[in-house]
């Protein structure tokens, strides 16, 4: 259970707290520090449940009652690995819950754009919204096996490494976009109209650039067009810091891409 507390730590930047919630006495909040833990443990033993929240609520989105085949569709990239700054916890079986920490913060207008885009449980707000813990079990009555016993809330994923690059663009004009997420290439929370830099994310930001690069010279779009749209989405220039270095490597970017193109 610490190793859960210290991995919950790092994907919460270390800001976050955890909540008792009994279905008769209300939910009452408590720091989440390890000594913590048996008593945490001997309420759920007595049929309270275990919740845990970011304070830092902007940055981070639930999305809700899941099942694996949502969760494989807009969390997972093609060859399967999870896509960036994602922590997935398994509340029953079958049943999820996905944490996506932004590389932004995001009102509640726009958490409530992605949640429908992502299919989360409509019911479930995400103003000051709160997950299962894991590490505890489920106390709903209607997950009690035969046995008596309940499902244990289990981390199935966590990235406390990176972040989850959500397009500035769709949340500024939510309803220009179609909120059809079940076949993106590549990458985090995003669309395909127009295409966005997320879907294409590779190992590191110059080989995400050319595979992007890449798929908008294929799709037609002009260089001025290709070359606003890295500028606007990519958000780390540590590599290329000036106007002038920025500008030569985003046109021996968009050259070698022409090139391929060409000779294809």
């Amino acid at each position: 259970m610490k190793t859960i507390f210290d991995k919950l730590h790092r994907f919460f930047n270390g800001n976050w707290q955890l909540a008792v919630l009994d279905l008769k006495k209300g939910l009452w909040r408590l720091d989440p520090h390890i000594d913590k833990i048996p008593y945490l443990k001997a309420h759920n033993a007595k049929g309270r449940h275990i919740f845990m929240q970011p304070l830092d609520q902007p940055h981070y989105l639930l999305v809700d009652d899941l099942n694996w085949i949502t969760v494989k569709r807009h969390h997972k990239l093609p060859d399967n690995a999870w896509k960036p700054g994602r922590m997935v916890v398994e509340t029953s079986p079958h049943n999820l819950q996905v944490w996506i920490r932004s590389s932004h913060p995001l009102s509640l207008e726009q958490k409530r754009f992605l949640l429908k885009m992502l299919q989360s449980d409509p019911g479930a707000d995400p103003n000051n919204r709160f997950g299962r813990c894991p590490g505890f079990r489920n106390r709903k009555d209607r997950h009690q096996s035969p046995d008596g016993k309940y499902p244990l809330c289990k981390l199935i994923w966590i990235d406390w490494l990176s972040v989850a690059h959500i397009p500035l663009h769709i949340l500024q004009h939510p309803t220009t976009f179609s909120p059809n997420l079940s076949h993106p290439p590549r990458g985090g929370v995003c669309l395909q109209t127009p295409p966005s830099r997320c879907l294409y994310q590779q190992s590191g930001e110059s080989e995400t650039d050319f595979s992007y690069v890449l798929a908008l010279a294929r799709k037609g779009y002009p260089d001025h067009i290709i070359r606003s749209l890295i500028i606007e989405q990519r958000t780390s220039w540590q590599n290329h810091l000036g106007e002038i270095r920025k500008n030569a490597y985003i046109n021996r970017t968009i050259a070698k891409a022409r090139k391929i193109i060409n000779q294809a």
